[in-house]
């Protein structure tokens, strides 16, 4: 006969202390999630991940230096971000940059887009806007991309560097135009320190050079009695300057004649003045006595009127015209 299976016993149950850590651990595990959850969320934020964008499209010949989370900067502050690169149909390169709302104000249908690429350092996007009172850029604009290169214009310069060398090569060369002036220079000191001196280099031979010195002399020496004769001329006895001194001695006496003329002739005016303010004044009594002699002949008439008005035997009415 089969034997009954006896029943089995219940496994031991866990001590307390080990479900308390395993509680723990999973709520750290929990906890550290939503840490890096909110950290995360908290820099899409900050980096305005989550802020409202209009799309800007700028084209030019090769994104070279363009890179995706480069900045594009207005008077040096960010106001974009580039998000994306691609390649157009045309095969041109296409950069999409996401502005904020906030800041898309600052860029207008005048503005301009610059890409710099420097011989030290990263690619710069900048944005520049002149007239600020034009119309807001549009969402979506397509612009095109001003790129300035400092590392391609090294090119040019060597190449400009190496033509200037070439030159100044060419010009120090022994049978350049430089080398055969030097030597023409070198000769003329040459000559110049030799026995003829200056002498011998206008006349080229010493004979000539003597012979020149000689005719110069001589003109010298003409010279010399020639300042001679118009000195005596001059300065002599009976020179012009002796002349000149009697003359400026008569011309002295005559103007001091002519200064006491002068004072005579004041002295005239005075007395001229004097009659003629007397002159004056007997005109004013003249005057008043001419007034006083008017007034009486005036008073006669009338008294003649009034006789021959009171006079009886006077009838005649008629007038009488001289």
């Amino acid at each position: 006969m089969n034997e009954p299976i006896p029943p089995q016993s219940p496994a031991p149950a866990e001590p307390a202390p080990v479900r308390n850590a395993e509680f723990k651990a999973a709520l750290l595990l929990v906890l550290m999630v939503a840490l890096l959850a909110g950290a995360a969320i908290y820099l899409l934020y900050a980096r305005g991940a989550f802020e409202p964008t209009q799309r800007l499209v700028l084209t030019a010949d090769d994104s070279e230096g363009v890179t995706v989370g480069m900045d594009v900067t207005f008077a040096g502050f960010p106001i974009g971000r580039v998000q994306r690169i691609e390649l157009s149909p045309e095969g041109k390169a296409r950069v999409l940059v996401d502005v904020p709302r906030k800041d898309a104000h600052w860029l207008r249908t005048s503005s301009i887009f610059t890409l710099e690429k420097g011989i030290v350092g990263g690619a710069k996007l900048r944005a520049f806007t002149g007239i600020p009172t034009d119309p807001p850029l549009p969402p979506g604009a397509e612009r095109g991309l001003l790129v300035g290169d400092a590392a391609a214009e090294i090119p040019k310069l060597l190449a400009a560097a190496r033509d200037v060398l070439a030159n100044v090569t060419a010009l120090t060369a022994e049978d350049s135009a430089l080398g055969s002036s030097l030597k023409n220079v070198q000769g003329v000191t040459e000559k110049l320190n030799g026995p003829g001196g200056a002498m011998g280099l206008i006349a080229g031979e010493d004979k000539k050079a003597r012979e020149l010195l000689a005719n110069a002399n001589s003109l010298i020496v003409r010279a010399d009695r020639l300042v001679g004769n118009a000195d005596d001329k001059v300065f002599g006895k009976d020179g012009v300057a002796t002349d000149a001194q009697a003359a400026i001695v008569q011309l002295n006496g005559l103007l001091a004649d002519a200064r006491n003329s002068l004072k005579k002739m004041d002295a005239v005016l005075v007395e001229a003045q004097a009659v003629g303010k007397n002159a004056r004044v007997a005109t004013e009594d003249l005057g008043a006595l001419r007034a006083d002699i008017d007034s009486n002949l005036r008073r006669i008439e009338q008294l003649v009127n009034e006789i021959n008005r009171k006079w009886p035997f006077k009838r005649e009415t008629e007038i009488k015209l001289p």
